[in-house]
């Protein structure tokens, strides 16, 4: 028995972690897809078969609000930063400022994103190096990947000094060889949170609305935090 799942990259880790505890206690093999969450959306609007998706809150609620995800079903996860990255072992730079970030830009020999187009966290960096002003500097030297996660292993593996990396934390700490440097500075800081929703059209609907509840619950709150979520109070989903 399968459940299908199309999921931004930012609950990889989460969702990765629980797949053999959920196959064992269920029967069910967890299918994943994870990338930008602006490809997974289209994937569902283009008719891809899912039983659940993990999106962001807005988009959750668009997609429930369409009748395309079971609005009763759909649950906050909890709020992932953005921040830069470096390999691990390397000297981390100082971009706690607009000033010291932008320095550390125009400094670095390669610069390794999501997809600036439907990455949450791409799409919010292009923003910032407008705002900086450096964009024209740098494009040269951006390295643009369909997902944070990749763009991080990415990093991990990359080969020359100087380069730098930008997404979501959750995807620079679920990815070995690389390091959080430090969060966006506060005027650039992205927040972004992520939501589970059941299907409608899902051919599994018990067992997505099982594991959007495991994922959501007490008892996975430590991993979601250890991944890199920050729980709290949030806005609703549904």
């Amino acid at each position: 028995m399968r459940l299908k799942i199309l999921s931004g990259g930012a609950a990889q880790s989460v969702v990765t972690e629980l797949a053999g505890d959920f196959h064992a206690a269920t029967g069910y093999e967890l299918i994943c897809t994870f990338s930008a969450v602006g490809a997974m959306k289209a994937k569902l609007l283009a008719g891809a078969p899912a039983d659940l998706v993990i999106l962001t809150q807005a988009q959750i609620t668009e997609l429930a609000a369409a009748g395309l995800l079971l609005p009763e079903s759909c649950v906050d996860l909890g709020r992932v930063r953005t921040g830069i990255a470096v390999r691990a072992g390397e000297p981390l730079p100082d971009v706690a400022s607009a000033g010291a970030l932008r320095s550390a830009l125009l400094a670095a020999e390669g610069i390794y994103i999501p997809d600036p187009h439907k990455a949450t966290a791409g799409i919010h960096f292009a923003r910032v190096l407008d705002t900086l002003g450096i964009r024209g500097e740098v494009e040269a030297r951006l390295k643009a990947y369909p997902n944070g996660g990749m763009a991080m292993r990415e990093l991990a593996q990359s080969r020359g000094a100087h380069l730098l990396g930008c997404t979501q934390i959750t995807e620079i700490n679920h990815t070995p060889g690389v390091v959080l440097a430090g969060l966006l500075p506060r005027e650039f800081e992205l927040t972004t949170v992520y939501s589970a929703g059941v299907c409608a059209a899902g051919t599994r609907l018990e067992a997505a609305r099982h594991f959007v509840a495991l994922l959501a619950g007490e008892a996975t709150r430590a991993l979601r935090v250890k991944a890199g979520f920050e729980l709290g109070a949030v806005q609703a989903a549904g």
